[in-house]
């Protein structure tokens, strides 16, 4: 049975009248990479911040590997790597350089220093780099900052929108980083930008409202919400004008296809298509997306 690195109960945090988190329940089990997605200003830093013992909570509990998080000095910080948004560094130092004050500020020995730090940066791409910090650019620092966050082998990573002002090269690459440090840890990936989640996370929970209204694998997620809608094109453009022009509600996209909303129509439709001789190119049902399960979700909570 996989064991939960992270489990958080119940928890509520308020910031004067603010509200921000109202009862979060959270469980993220070993060796996933588990996307936690809400909208800016959702509380999914709040929550960050919390697991770390950076921020008290009101009410609530968090573990980690099995230990209670405590605010302060918590001892379960051994287990965890931690990537901020905006990392920061000494920019006057070199990648190793930097690893090396990282590894001896942690108290490692100077042999498991130079091998993990050597791992690391060629683990994320930053192998053979010489330069000074202060020459790299944005992606690089992330690729930096993960290096740095996996250097004491943490059982959990927590990157808070490492990819959010990168350009699609850099957004890649961190990604490929992130699916590749799978193998070494597991790892929450702090986001509101739904592809990413698509494209990497095994499973996923949205934040809304200060609560956790959806968590699952991405599959699972998407089974809550099926579109009913079916698209189709015609090979034709006049058959497209007249079954347009017989069935008022369909919609018609720009790239020429035909949208149907209402399931309970599609019989009807294709026996007039068939009646009529129509040829059909494709018709196919649209799945649901990331996207429109996100936008759902905070409809239904506003």
């Amino acid at each position: 049975m996989t064991a939960n690195v992270l489990e958080i109960n119940g928890l509520k945090k308020h910031f004067g009248e603010k509200k921000v988190l109202q009862g979060v329940d959270l469980t993220v089990p070993e060796k996933k990479v588990f996307g936690f997605v809400g909208r800016n200003g959702a509380g999914k830093t709040t929550t960050m911040k919390i697991i770390l013992g950076l921020l008290a909570a009101d009410e609530g509990t968090v573990t980690v590997c099995g230990e209670k998080v405590h605010y302060g000095n918590t001892k379960t910080n051994r287990f965890i790597g931690y990537l901020p948004d905006v990392p920061e560094y000494y920019s006057f130092m070199s990648p190793a350089e930097y690893l090396r004050l990282c590894g001896e500020i942690a108290g490692m020995n100077s042999g498991e220093i130079k091998s993990r730090s050597d791992k690391m940066l060629e683990l994320v791409g930053l192998g053979s780099e010489k330069r000074r910090i202060k020459g790299f650019s944005r992606g690089m620092k992330q690729r930096l900052g993960i290096a740095q966050a996996l250097l004491g082998r943490p059982k959990l990573l927590i990157c808070d929108e490492p990819t959010s002002a990168l350009d699609p090269m850099g957004r890649k690459e961190i990604l490929d980083v992130l699916v590749a440090a799978k193998e070494e840890t597991t790892i929450i990936f702090s986001t509101h930008i739904l592809s990413d989640v698509e494209h990497i996370c095994d499973e996923m929970a949205l934040l809304e409202g200060g609560k956790v209204v959806m968590q699952g694998t991405i599959e699972e997620v998407k089974q809550k919400r099926r579109s009913t809608a079916t698209e189709l094109r015609l090979e034709h453009e006049n058959d497209t004008k007249a079954l347009m022009r017989a069935y008022t509600e369909l919609q018609r996209l720009p790239s020429g296809d035909i949208v149907l909303n209402d399931p309970a129509k599609l019989p009807e439709i294709m026996r007039y298509i068939a009646d009529n001789r129509m040829d059909i190119v494709r018709i196919e049902k649209q799945e649901a997306t990331l996207e429109d399960i996100f936008l759902e979700a905070i409809q239904k909570t506003v």
